[in-house]
């Protein structure tokens, strides 16, 4: 069993949302290295509006072009660094360009509430594969303010 590690969005040591924008954005993305794979633990979002129509908000395995971010020790401060690191087009959050998706996995995907939100804890851990990508991609009708986190295993 690898490290577990935890992304999400964060500036000086405090979390910061992520604005979805009304069109697809990918809210949060995790860079698999090239050395391992990793096991999806648990993902979350959740947002700040007070009503709204229901967004799409999905879990797939494809790379877009994000704000770098470094996941961080979850399961223990002993744990190594992060295999998976920061960068514009690795791990991060608040993506800047969807890039075009010619082959994805869906791992999950729900009707989220913008007033309300979405976790869950993976009981089979899916597997993405290494030098591939998952990120957090949503859709909704307005704006809205959201805080994504991934919990993820290396070395699965």
């Amino acid at each position: 069993m690898g490290g577990i590690y935890k992304l999400i969005p964060k500036s000086s040591h405090a979390v910061v949302k992520v604005a979805t924008g009304t069109s697809i954005r990918t809210t949060l993305q995790v860079g698999v290295p090239s050395t391992t794979d990793i096991r999806v633990l648990a993902w979350s979002i959740g947002g700040d509006a007070t009503s709204g129509v229901p967004g799409i908000c999905t879990l797939v395995d494809v790379a877009a072009t994000v704000t770098s971010q470094t996941p961080e020790k979850w399961q223990s401060a002993d744990l190594q660094a992060a295999l998976c690191v920061a960068g514009t087009t690795a791990s991060g959050h608040t993506g800047t360009a969807e890039g075009t998706i010619t082959d994805s996995r869906v791992l999950d995907s729900q009707l989220v509430s913008p007033a309300g939100g979405y976790a869950i804890w993976f009981p089979s851990r899916p597997r993405v594969k290494a030098s591939r990508f998952l990120r957090i991609r949503c859709t909704f009708a307005v704006d809205v303010n959201v805080i994504p986190w991934i919990i993820f295993e290396e070395g699965a």
